[in-house]
């Protein structure tokens, strides 16, 4: 019996759920890219950011193409590059929403100061 699709989705979102792989993934989206032009970008040890290719390569969102001595990452799926744009959407929306409730809190309240 397989994995209802919930359970395979929550799979998929744990996957996502570390920076420094979205950040592998948001670098990808642009255009392929080895670990050497992914070091600077991603801020962490070359070690660090292996473990986490290979936890996207395991789960099938990133592929490597070897070049000689060096292998190129890729999106898996072209629709991953989408998925990115409407999180940066709905985050978009979700701290908007903050700011005017920040802001109608401090209009609220013109005679205090909010904390640093």
């Amino acid at each position: 019996m397989s994995a209802p699709l919930y359970q395979l989705k929550a799979e998929f979102f744990k996957t996502l759920g570390h920076p420094v792989r979205i950040r592998v993934l948001e670098l990808l989206s642009q255009r392929d890219h080895t670990v050497s032009e992914m070091l600077p970008e991603v801020g962490v040890e070359a070690a660090h950011l292996s473990q986490q290719l290979a936890v996207l390569r395991r789960a099938n969102l990133v592929v490597g193409r070897r070049e000689g001595s060096t292998v190129s990452y890729a999106l898996a799926s072209p629709e991953l590059a989408d998925l990115l744009k409407v999180a940066r959407l709905i985050l978009s929306g979700v701290l908007a929403g903050q700011a005017e409730l920040l802001a109608d809190l401090q209009a609220a309240q013109p005679d205090r100061t909010p904390p640093p």
